[in-house]
């Protein structure tokens, strides 16, 4: 299911995953993507933007890990091809790109971070 992307581009309580760490982190995610958006041409931002995702992710699966939670490879593979993606791109970063950022955290959070909800 695709979830509208928000405009201005900001976390709001929609997004909220009730682990405070998480959704803190939810929050400087959306923050990393909005500052590349906002200057696609700062190496720094997209810098910025890659350690929180790095952060974030390893923290959501090691939170996944420590619960036994059940989806955890599948989720750990989209990830990884975010990931992937993301390691690719450098400054200047095209509308595309950030389009696709905006949209794939978006729909993450609500397809599928939303499935652990209770289960960390």
């Amino acid at each position: 299911m695709s979830h509208p992307i928000p405009e201005p581009y900001v976390w709001d309580e929609s997004f909220q995953v009730f682990y405070d760490l998480l959704d803190e982190e939810h929050k400087g995610l959306f923050k990393g993507v909005f500052d590349v958006a906002k200057a696609p041409g700062d190496a720094g931002a997209l810098a910025h933007l890659k350690e929180v995702v790095d952060k974030h992710f390893s923290d959501e699966e090691g939170m996944m890990t420590k619960a036994g939670y059940s989806d955890i490879v599948a989720h750990k593979a989209l990830h990884a091809e975010f990931v992937g993606k993301l390691k690719a791109l450098s400054a200047p970063v095209s509308g595309d790109s950030i389009h696709y950022a905006k949209e794939w955290l978006v729909n993450h959070i609500k397809n599928t971070d939303f499935k652990y909800k209770g289960k960390l």
